[in-house]
């Protein structure tokens, strides 16, 4: 089992920048990709960026290119998210997840962190 803890939300105003954390513990040696996804009030969830863990390969939803960069740490088990230039529209709780070695689906998932961009 994977548990995913995220941290680093908060409320900002248009423009500035946040960087989102993920820890990952347990059977941490069966991460194949860690990703971040994100939920507003009324809409539903959607991907945001995703990191192959081995090699660190990054990939953007459209929205946030340019913006929004995922990396991560193997040592430390964690996958980080600096968005920059932060909108009103980046409001949204922010999920964490996971996919093992072998899953076709994201099976592991944090508990969510609010991000509040004021304009």
């Amino acid at each position: 089992q994977v548990h995913l803890v995220e941290s680093g939300g908060g409320l900002v105003q248009a423009g500035d920048s946040l960087r989102l954390s993920c820890a990952a513990s347990g059977r941490t040696l069966s991460i194949d990709k860690m990703g971040w996804f994100r939920q507003a009030p009324g809409k539903e969830r959607e991907f945001v960026a995703g990191v192959w863990w081995s090699s660190g390969e990054t990939y953007y939803a459209g929205s946030v290119k340019g913006r929004f960069d995922i990396s991560r740490d193997n040592a430390k088990n964690t996958v980080y998210l600096q968005m920059n230039s932060l909108k009103p529209e980046d409001t949204a709780v922010y999920y964490c997840a996971a996919r093992a070695v072998g899953q076709t689906t994201w099976n592991y998932w944090g508990r969510g962190t609010q991000v509040t961009v004021s304009s």
